[in-house]
């Protein structure tokens, strides 16, 4: 049976229809392609380093001498490692109970949802052990109910003395800045008055050098006011 001009005719049509639907396909792809580099360029943004704010809203830097790194605690021969924040010394009240927020994004990599304060005993215990000086494991009871937050610079931020973690936190949770993550308590310091402690390590807690580390009186608060974007 010889080709007819319609038989042509209905070929040119099919290999247009094949040509047309690969095109459509191919397109299909790299629209795909697209969608997914989109998606990627905006999850690497919004965790790029973004700065730092302070964890509690409207609050300022303390200025009490023993509420900033660097100062002395005898009981352990050591030296404070963060902000301490608490009435009197934040320019806001600091109550029990108070919201307490990521200072940058990341991702917890610590939070003690069965946190259990030690008895008076235990915690004397305690104090007597560590008058040469305290280990991690001996910080994690000093700074109370904990959070810990991995940040995309490398840095770790440390949030303590909480009343509780925010419903739903946990362990792989991943927070922007300004997320709630827990509320203001009085953890590990058996009573007083309710305070929240924020540290910022490079690398892991206890570990390494704390933010400001050695800084002390004007220049530590010049650099912390830059640090938290208060300048």
């Amino acid at each position: 049976m010889g080709w007819k001009p319609g038989h042509y005719l209905l070929l040119v049509l099919a290999l247009y229809a094949l040509v047309v639907t690969w095109g459509f396909s191919s397109r299909g792809r790299q629209l795909a392609l697209l969608r997914q580099e989109v998606a990627a360029a905006k999850a690497q943004a919004l965790w790029a380093p973004e700065g730092y704010r302070l964890p509690l809203p409207g609050a300022c830097l303390p200025t009490r001498p023993e509420n900033l790194p660097n100062a002395p605690r005898p009981y352990r021969k050591g030296v404070n490692a963060g902000f301490v924040f608490q009435g009197g010394d934040a320019c806001v009240p600091v109550v029990r109970g108070m919201g307490v927020v990521a200072a940058a994004s990341g991702e917890v990599v610590k939070v003690d949802l069965d946190y259990q304060e030690p008895s008076p005993e235990a915690f004397q215990a305690l104090l007597e052990r560590v008058r040469e000086g305290a280990g991690p494991e001996e910080m994690d009871v000093l700074r109370g109910l904990e959070v810990w937050v991995r940040h995309p610079d490398g840095r770790t931020s440390v949030y303590g003395h909480l009343l509780a973690p925010y419903r739903g936190l946990k362990v792989g949770s991943r927070l922007h800045r300004g997320d709630p993550l827990g509320y203001v308590g009085n953890t590990g310091l058996q009573g007083g008055a309710p305070r929240l402690l924020l540290e910022v390590w490079e690398g892991e807690p206890d570990r390494g050098r704390f933010l400001f580390q050695g800084l002390v009186g004007e220049a530590l608060l010049r650099q912390a006011k830059a640090f938290f974007g208060l300048e």
